[in-house]
């Protein structure tokens, strides 16, 4: 517990920092339109694309009793998928609604 609370006091800066971006990008991606969602649901898609190659890569240089960067790297991959295939499919509904019915 002492080494978890010496890291945030250490790393109490870019604690604060990763907050305020989680809220900004909140507001941010709240004010967007529904015509630009499919555009941005393409780029935040080739974006999770770089967090899951770069959680692969923190999983295969953590040692083997680095517990942190093992769990963080698998939540990251497995978050950074779900948010990538969940991306898809939506802009795939989105382009089947501007698709000419038979």
């Amino acid at each position: 517990m002492e080494n978890i609370l010496n890291f945030i006091k250490e790393h109490e800066q870019i604690i604060y920092i990763v907050v305020l971006m989680i809220f900004l990008g909140i507001e941010v991606i709240g004010k967007v339109p529904s015509v630009l969602h499919t555009p941005l649901m393409s780029g935040a898609n080739a974006i999770h694309g770089v967090v899951i190659i770069g959680a692969i890569i923190v999983m295969g240089k953590a040692e083997a009793d680095n517990y942190l960067a093992l769990v963080l790297g698998f939540l990251a991959v497995i978050l950074g998928t779900l948010n990538v295939v969940g991306g898809f499919v939506v802009t795939d509904r989105m382009l089947e609604m501007f698709k000419k019915k038979k």
